[in-house]
């Protein structure tokens, strides 16, 4: 159900303590804002001096107001926070804004008081957004507490800049967006982002999510909340690219970096992860549809798309940009280019992209005509519309570039906007357009129609990623559908407590992970009875060495016992190794070689590492991530996704590889890994695949 934030969004009554009439203090700031609503609830303004704030007057205290009050701000030096949120419980508040700062982000004292008040407010059955915070609004409940208006619309903005805040509702206004709710999260003392992501999902005039975050806190709460919301939660993040701070202790560890646990997350929880301001607004213009945009049950369609143009330079760049935003722009069939073909003329292109070449000029509902056909065939998912539309309108509307096309072709164009959107009702499926004149009349007529309209061709094709999904499935090879559900963690098992090379291997072998024959030794009596209970050839590994192939620690392909005996004299003279593993030699023809890995992040918890493996792990860097644990369809998407995936199918006469033997076995791994939290880092390097199945034949635990 989550925590009951009604005292927070929807107040019966609200106060401002530390309320100014100077400009340059934030309570004045604040203070006006909530005056905009005054006959909403009552709002009053505290200041120690009493008088009048704002022209108001103002009480010395809270305690003066003389009734309770629901909401308070507070928005005072910080010597004095700890008694304002006393004086606020006990006027019966049960939400508090801590616009006031100086506690965790502050150091070791300011944390531990920031605990101290957390601990009276929760006490008191109240909640604490912030400190260190700049506030919250709600519009559907006429809540201004933060220091600038947003627009009102159907975004939930939760953020930790102010300023970012602003720039995005700047970037949003053109595109019609706005604003349900705006909270700066502050030092997420109390209420957290997972309690307002929960919270967002259940209200019902937020149709999307945007969060700035740069910290997380539970990140694998986060990602879960953002999951089961219902509705789309877009991302910007700092600090992606920085490595993980824990040391590496295994080819998992030095590859895995904070972007990739990021990315894996918001893919699995099919959170839209963004880069900068810009490409998040393009993505809640994509997203944030008012109720009858057609292209709303576009959402998670497929990614087939069809490029549509009136120039083949615009055509060719479009498809470069669909293609790197994860969609694919196939040939068009000959059933298709036969339709269009009816509606074209001869040197129009149909292939994909579609080029009217110039048709347009002649007739504009050849545009309209075009977007029809291409709606109704099954084998497009999405449409890109690109180039020249729009300018025959604005010419004529006095916008400025166009050709002296007249009112003529100008409302022939708009007649062709206005029966896309029937097109578009009658079959709905996504379709962006980027245009050369966003702002023309008839490109305003499909923006008003629920059309994303765009002026850069890579915003165009990033948003129509986000409407098909494409980019929340981070291109794991996972076509049309519904993401997977969301990873439940297993629980916890009995700590591992022999973390050596054998140990690992039986916890793993008791879950089903199968290994060759195997024995550990110390001396040579060892080596021969390893060699009497199992037939070579064999394998011999020096073991409690990090990377035992770069020491030289791994002989393979030895014949016999006396192969066996000669390799571990000479290993044992250079490396003094204290015991080595002899083990039965896997067939290694046919076979790929894949490594499986799992980290236990700080945020997000056991996080899985799956791709190309053995020796070279680190050089190819073929590798992909997911939330552990991985179920095995899940994992065979990751496989079938990696740059090396051909691979898996057999290429130049080799046999294609048993995939699904593979992804079952990452199933098994990923699962004992999350089981264990104990474990900082789970790896089975190389995970040996064949056309007959797969063999774990290496594998490494470190504790945390």
């Amino acid at each position: 159900m989550g925590r009951d934030l009604t005292a927070l969004f929807d107040p019966r009554s609200v106060a401002v303590v530390g309320a100014s009439d100077d400009p340059a203090k934030y309570g004045h700031a604040v203070a006006s804002q909530a005056l905009r609503a005054d006959g909403r609830r009552p709002v009053h303004l505290v200041n120690r001096r009493g008088g009048t704030v704002l022209g108001r007057p103002a009480a010395p205290s809270l305690a003066a107001i003389g009734e309770p009050v629901e909401l308070v701000v507070v928005s005072v030096p910080g010597d004095g926070f700890e008694a304002a949120v006393d004086d606020a419980l006990a006027c019966g508040a049960k939400a508090i804004v801590g616009i006031t700062a100086g506690f965790a982000e502050a150091g070791p004292a300011g944390l531990a008081r920031q605990r101290a008040v957390v601990a009276r407010v929760r006490e008191a059955g109240a909640v604490l957004v912030g400190p260190n915070c700049l506030g919250i609004a709600d519009n559907t409940t006429e809540l201004y507490l933060a220091s600038d208006r947003f627009a009102p619309g159907g975004v939930a903005l939760l953020s930790q800049s102010g300023n970012l805040a602003l720039e995005l509702q700047l970037r949003g206004a053109p595109h019609g967006l706005g604003f349900s709710r705006f909270v700066s999260l502050g030092n997420q003392a109390d209420v957290t982002l997972v309690d307002l992501v929960e919270d967002c999902a259940r209200h019902e005039a937020t149709t999307s999510i945007a969060v700035y975050a740069e910290d997380f806190g539970d990140g694998r709460a986060f990602a879960r909340a953002a999951a089961a919301a219902g509705k789309p939660v877009v991302l910007l993040t700092a600090g992606r690219g920085t490595a993980s701070a824990r040391s590496a202790q295994s080819h998992t560890g030095a590859l895995t970096t904070s972007a990739d646990v990021v990315a894996a997350a918001c893919r699995d929880a099919g959170v839209e992860l963004v880069r900068t301001p810009r490409e998040m607004t393009v993505v809640l213009a994509a997203l944030s549809a008012r109720p009858g945009r057609p292209h709303t049950k576009g959402r998670r369609s497929g990614a087939r798309t069809a490029v549509f143009t009136d120039g083949g330079g615009h055509g060719a760049i479009a498809a470069d940009a669909a293609e790197d935003a994860g969609l694919r722009v196939p040939e068009l069939g000959a059933a298709t280019q036969a339709r269009l073909r009816t509606v074209l003329w001869q040197q129009s292109a149909v292939g994909n992209p579609v080029d009217l070449a110039g048709m347009g000029e002649q007739e504009p509902l050849s545009y309209a005509d075009t977007v029809a056909e291409l709606l109704a065939a099954e084998e497009v998912d999405a449409v890109l519309m690109t180039g020249y539309f729009g300018g025959y309108a604005a010419s004529d509307g006095g916008l400025g570039g166009g050709p002296a096309g007249g009112s003529v072709l100008a409302e022939g164009e708009t007649l062709a906007a206005e029966k896309i959107v029937t097109h578009l009702a009658a079959a709905p499926k996504p379709l962006v357009v980027q245009s050369m004149y966003p702002r023309s009349p008839s490109c305003r007529v499909l923006a008003e129609a629920g059309v994303p309209v765009f002026a850069a061709t890579e915003d165009a094709a990033r948003a129509l990623a986000a409407m098909t999904g494409r980019a929340a499935d981070g291109g794991g090879g996972e076509d049309a559908g519904e993401l997977p559900e969301f990873p439940a963690l297993p629980t916890p098992a009995a700590p591992l407590r022999d973390a050596g090379y054998h140990g690992v291997r039986t916890l793993l072998a008791a879950a089903g992970v199968p290994f060759p024959a195997a024995r550990e030794i110390t001396d040579e009596a060892g080596v021969v009875a390893a060699a009497g209970e199992f037939e070579g050839p064999y394998v011999l590994k020096a073991l409690h060495l990090l990377h035992k192939s770069d020491a030289g620690g791994v002989a393979l392909r030895l014949a016999d016992r006396e192969a066996l005996l000669v390799a571990y004299r000479e290993m044992h003279a250079r490396l003094g190794a204290p015991a080595y593993s002899v083990e039965a030699m896997a067939d290694l023809s046919d076979g790929i070689e894949l490594i499986v890995g799992v980290n236990h992040d700080p945020r997000f918890g056991p996080v899985a590492m799956v791709g190309l493996g053995g020796v070279l792990t680190e050089s190819l860097r073929d590798v992909a991530f997911a939330l552990a644990p991985v179920p095995a369809g899940r994992a065979e998407a990751l496989l079938r996704g990696l740059r090396t995936a051909a691979l898996l199918d057999g290429v130049r006469g080799r046999p294609a590889v048993d995939v699904a033997a593979a992804a079952a076995v990452i199933e098994r791994i990923t699962t004992v890994a999350a089981a264990h939290p104990e474990i900082a880092e789970l790896e089975v390097n190389p995970l040996l695949v064949r056309p007959d199945g797969a063999l774990a034949l290496d594998a490494r635990a470190v504790l945390g």
